[in-house]
């Protein structure tokens, strides 16, 4: 593609930004597209790839872009694949009977649904210029609160059972450290605010409430 001016658009997640609070502290940092950061030693792979896609915008005369998403949720549009967080906690939900946060459940994540991340993608298409940067989310919630309407929407009269990190980390891997058990608060602004992109679908937990059975 070098040279050709045609974009290339790269997945990343909002991983990049959390923090190893294991599920016992919220941080009060919350990142947008412009807010320095240093990944934790598990991300810095992801993130030295996203500075050599958004470089090769500038370098080699590809309109590069990297999207960032956060928590996906939502009914997939293509392939029947799931997204790794909510339906890892939603298995170890309904293999204890009761609704799992790691810790107490306190780390915040902020979320998308994959209808609206699906129009960013769109957007970012057709307008995003050369090594442009996006978070994608349209809220945030903790991950005690998601535990809760699980159990609520499973059966398990809202009961809430705390999942040991170093177990999590045992059964999921470093994974688990990342993705379930840290802070991960991120903002859209670029995605508004250059691409006027409007998500419009309903809440984290209202998808939960409503279609999860």
């Amino acid at each position: 593609m070098r040279g050709s001016g045609k974009p290339f658009l790269h997945t990343s997640g909002s991983s990049v930004v959390g923090d190893d609070a294991r599920g016992d502290a919220v941080s009060e940092q919350i990142y947008d597209e412009e807010t320095p950061f240093t990944p934790m030693d598990t991300r810095e792979d992801r993130v030295a790839i996203n500075n050599q896609v958004r470089r090769a915008g500038i370098d080699e005369a590809v309109r590069s872009v990297v999207i960032v998403p956060s928590m996906i949720y939502g009914e997939a549009l293509g392939l029947p694949t799931d997204s790794d967080q909510l339906p890892q906690i939603i298995r170890k939900s309904r293999e204890v009977g009761a609704g799992v946060h790691v810790g107490k459940g306190v780390n915040r994540w902020s979320n998308v649904h994959i209808r609206d991340l699906a129009q960013l993608y769109l957007l970012a298409l057709t307008k995003a210029p050369s090594a442009s940067y996006f978070f994608a989310e349209n809220g945030e919630e903790s991950y005690g609160d998601i535990a809760i309407a699980v159990s609520k929407a499973l059966g398990f009269g809202g009961k809430t059972v705390s999942w040991y990190a170093e177990d999590a980390i045992a059964e999921l891997g470093d994974w688990a450290r990342f993705a379930i058990a840290s802070n991960s608060r991120v903002r859209a602004v670029h995605a508004r605010n250059l691409l006027g992109w409007k998500p419009a679908e309903e809440s984290l937990l209202d998808w939960i409430e409503i279609h999860l059975k």
